[in-house]
């Protein structure tokens, strides 16, 4: 798999002396979906903007299709589309010319015609001849996207692109990502809505202080950390878990016994948790399974 971005060895420090990042490794495959999930603080754009060439690194290789984003930076830059937290537009200009003026800043001939297609899938063209400051804020994140895009990159960096906007609409940008992927545009986004990186990304990266603490495929990492929570509500309160049963991964919550099983070996392990609640003679009244989410890995990984 081709790589659309290369990063070796990254660091930076602020003047002040705060270390942002600590040798940052990591490859994004080209037309992947690809979320970077941290904390306030972590250094999720601290590293966008040094890959996007407007932040300096102290050390360290960064290319973009093999463009070296400092030595080749217009190649570089050229390829890619970023949409920043804050919505900055003239709030008096109309929807379309402010495309138009994004478009020329690289270089790229007039294309009503691409605009126009632009417009259409992020159900902006009916607004096209309206000044931004008439839009909802949802259509204008839609139109930091549209602006983003305008030149026609390859990569599209996206970040925090649902903030603050409402369930439907958030649903209604990732219908939209995703057929940006499907147009062969790799996606890199950063967001707090796990929901979101769970919903659309195909693989996950993790930073925390600075560091990568993970990069996997989202299914891998379901896989291996996602174990099941088996909650067991019983018909009489009990106060200390029974010996025969403290070799389990089981707390005990007043009247429910809340079991942590590897599904790995959950065909053997739950047929001998069984066989000892009849021994202890404990009376289960209902049986809830659920699965661990994506947000349940991400608190556990960011508290090690």
């Amino acid at each position: 798999m081709s790589e659309a971005i290369e990063i070796n060895n990254v660091n930076k420090v602020y003047s002040n002396g705060f270390v942002a990042l600590k040798e940052i490794n990591l490859k994004i495959h080209s037309g992947e979906i690809f979320a970077l999930l941290g904390p306030n603080g972590a250094g999720k754009s601290t590293l966008i903007n040094i890959i996007c060439g407007l932040t300096k690194k102290n050390t360290g290789d960064v290319s973009i299709f093999d463009f070296d984003n400092e030595k080749s930076y217009k190649q570089a830059r050229s390829l890619i589309g970023l949409v920043p937290q804050e919505i900055a537009t003239d709030s008096f200009e109309k929807v379309i010319n402010t495309i138009r003026f994004t478009r020329g800043l690289f270089n790229k001939p007039n294309s009503d015609k691409y605009i126009e297609s632009i417009l259409k899938k992020l159900s902006l063209w009916e607004k096209k001849d309206q000044q931004i400051r008439t839009l909802s804020g949802g259509m204008k994140r839609r139109l930091m996207i549209a602006k983003a895009l305008s030149h026609e990159p390859k990569i599209l960096f996206l970040d925090e692109p649902t903030a603050g906007v409402d369930v439907d609409l958030r649903k209604s940008m990732w219908e939209q990502i995703i057929k940006l992927k499907q147009l062969g545009v790799t996606i890199v986004l950063t967001t707090h809505y796990i929901e979101e990186a769970e919903k659309i990304a195909d693989r996950i990266g993790i930073i925390d202080k600075g560091k990568i603490i993970l990069v996997e495929d989202k299914r891998d990492i379901l896989k291996k950390l996602g174990n099941r929570k088996i909650i067991f509500s019983l018909a009489n309160e009990i106060n200390e878990l029974p010996k025969s049963l403290k070799h389990f991964d089981i707390s005990v919550d007043k009247n429910k016994l809340i079991y942590f099983i590897d599904k790995a070996n959950e065909e053997k392990e739950l047929p001998k948790l069984i066989k000892d609640f009849a021994h202890n003679s404990i009376e289960v009244s209902n049986i809830e399974i659920k699965e661990n989410t994506l947000e349940d890995i991400f608190i556990e990984l960011v508290k090690k």
